[in-house]
């Protein structure tokens, strides 16, 4: 029977003993002389430290994408409470806008009404204006019930806009100046120049340029522009003294035998919320 061991197999591992021996106290006596862990024990701290991150690392892979998720969601919900404010801001903004541009039209109405004396004054609130009707004519609120008739002049901002067209019992229809048609509403107009008062009649309107047009004038004295234009009272049915707008140019007609007067109107066509209708004491046709 052959031997366990075999005299070169215990040699070998006797070798192999003090070998194992011989490292650990020399790797004990360096630790002590420069005060860090036994070589060993800092192979064995590394397994253990590779060993501890491969097992935390699904943990902590996991908890950032937790972490992660909870910051999406609480910035979702942050974006969606900022957005509800900007919300409110916007429609606060909007209130407040319609607010002021309100305020601002009373005010005008107001100080308007101040130079109104010869005749009283009657306020109304436009409640309809067609688009495919926005350039001759509007719907105020009042109507017979408080006294408008036919043919009485409307004014809004700082001067007239029109006439009465059509009155009904609580709403009344309003002919704008910048009403082309040819059965529109024309009323006299007289020009304060300063070599006298220069007649005329509002005979068309300037779409392109928002104008309105005087024509039929008679008179030779010089017009200027900037010139104030005015109602002239001629025909008894629009008093007199109505403030129209501003001469912005004067040319002749395609024949060159009268003058056409261009007339900035006073007063914003394209914004009429309020108005105020004038009762001339003489009455009305």
């Amino acid at each position: 029977m052959r031997k366990l061991f075999s005299s070169r197999t215990v040699v070998t591992i006797l070798i192999g003993f003090f070998v194992i021996v011989g490292l650990i106290a020399g790797s004990n006596w360096w630790a002590k002389r420069t005060n860090t862990p036994p070589f060993f024990q800092r192979v064995v701290n590394d397994l253990a430290g590779g060993v501890s991150r491969v097992m935390t690392a699904p943990t902590n892979v996991i908890g950032k994408s937790a972490n992660n998720v909870g910051n999406l969601l609480n910035t979702f919900q942050e974006n969606q409470k900022l957005k509800s404010q900007i919300d409110d801001y916007a429609q606060d903004k909007v209130r407040l806008q319609t607010v002021e541009a309100e305020n601002q039209s009373l005010k005008k109405q107001l100080k308007l009404k101040a130079t109104l004396t010869d005749y009283k004054t009657v306020s109304a609130v436009t409640i309809s204006r067609s688009p495919t009707t926005w350039q001759s004519q509007l719907i105020i609120d009042k109507g017979a019930n408080a006294g408008l008739k036919k043919g009485m002049p409307v004014m809004a901002g700082s001067g007239i806009i029109g006439r009465i067209k059509e009155v009904n019992t609580v709403n009344s229809k309003v002919a704008l100046i910048s009403d082309t048609s040819e059965d529109s509403n024309r009323f006299a107009i007289t020009i304060k120049g300063k070599e006298g008062d220069i007649n005329g009649i509002i005979s068309d309107f300037d779409s392109d340029n928002n104008q309105i047009v005087m024509g039929q004038i008679t008179s030779s004295k010089s017009i200027k522009k900037g010139d104030l234009v005015q109602t002239s009272g001629l025909g008894g049915v629009i008093p007199a003294g109505l403030y129209v707008g501003k001469v912005a140019e004067v040319t002749t007609d395609d024949y060159g035998l009268s003058r056409k007067v261009y007339i900035q109107p006073s007063a914003d066509l394209s914004n009429i919320t309020t108005v105020l209708v004038a009762v001339s004491q003489m009455g009305t046709k």
